[in-house]
């Protein structure tokens, strides 16, 4: 089958493709959809596994360089609606391989890592990726009430950085039991001590609770130290969205 012809996908594939969008069956597939040009030359390039490639004829060959040909379907306007998840589907989807979940091993890393703790809203989860991205955050650790990282609303809002950023699910209070003594678990609190004040261990284990509930109460225990945003005189804010929050933290904690 020819990459830059286009082609009619049968309703089978059409109801594969929509059944991703719920956890049940990205799970049974163990394959997840990515929408739109730059996140979809992201996944390309990393080292996750293209399943099959959709898009216009004309993206196709603009892009054909970077692209596995055997892999990559052209389709037209028409049938990319049926299939994309977007309002106004963009000119590429790709169905890519769920990475199989692997356990994190804190004592052969050294770094920042996220621990986000009931983080339910896929917008601030797929920011929040982003923005560990940004600072050079290489590991997410989520509770397993977290909104699922492979879901389209966080790939969408994460812009490709779900690519270069390892996304953990765990049970927190076992993971928070078993760290290696090397590593300091701090927690963004509204009550906690001035970011700007703290000193920040290398081997950082940065807690982040939701916006409604903050950090779960069964955690605090493991809190080494309890950090906060200090709000300026003048706020009359009750609290910081989530992943504003994470990115002022991880700037303090990087620069």
């Amino acid at each position: 089958m020819e990459a830059d012809s286009p082609n009619l996908l049968s309703k089978a594939k059409i109801k594969l493709i929509n059944s991703l969008r719920y956890p049940k069956y990205r799970k049974q597939h163990m394959l997840f959809v990515v929408e739109g040009s730059i996140n979809v030359l992201d996944f390309i390039a990393s080292d996750l596994v293209l399943d099959v490639l959709y898009a216009s004829a004309e993206w196709i060959h603009a892009h054909h360089r970077v692209l596995p040909i055997e892999k990559s379907m052209a389709i037209d306007a028409r049938q990319m609606k049926k299939i994309s998840a977007l309002s106004s589907p963009s000119e590429v989807l790709a169905v890519f391989q769920m990475p199989l979940s692997t356990t994190i091993d804190l004592e052969t890393l050294d770094e920042l890592i996220l621990v986000l703790d009931g983080i339910k809203d896929p917008g601030n989860m797929g920011t929040i990726i982003r923005t560990a991205d940004w600072f050079g955050v290489k590991h997410i650790i989520c509770s397993t009430d977290c909104a699922d990282a492979f879901g389209s609303k966080v790939v969408q809002a994460s812009m490709g950085s779900l690519a270069r950023v390892k996304v953990h699910s765990t049970d927190l209070l076992e993971l928070m039991n078993n760290r290696p003594e090397s590593w300091i678990t701090y927690g963004a609190y509204l009550e906690g001590d001035d970011i700007q004040e703290v000193s920040k261990n290398n081997k950082s284990l940065l807690v982040i609770g939701s916006e409604a509930h903050g950090i779960s109460d069964y955690l605090e225990f493991c809190i080494d130290q309890k950090i906060n945003i200090p709000m300026h005189r003048d706020s009359g804010a009750e609290s910081l969205n989530a992943s504003i929050a994470t990115g002022i933290l991880c700037y303090a904690f990087r620069m």
